[in-house]
């Protein structure tokens, strides 16, 4: 699976807690793209909520920990 530069960037700010609203203002794009960022990373990865969106972050920075 690999991740375009602008999904990991969504991916970590979606993981970080900011609403799509919120990640769509820091990356200076509209909420509707953040949107379907977040539509291609699920297809990619099969992932259906926030909490598998923020291990898939954690893992990608190295952080997921030994279980990983």
């Amino acid at each position: 699976m690999t991740l375009t530069p602008r999904e990991r960037q969504v991916l970590r700010l979606i993981a970080s807690g900011l609403t799509q609203a919120q990640a769509a203002r820091r990356m200076n794009v509209a909420p509707g793209t953040v949107d379907t960022y977040l539509k291609r990373i699920r297809g990619k990865v099969g992932s259906a909520n926030k909490a598998d969106l923020t291990r898939l972050a954690l893992h990608l920075d190295g952080l997921g920990g030994a279980d990983e």
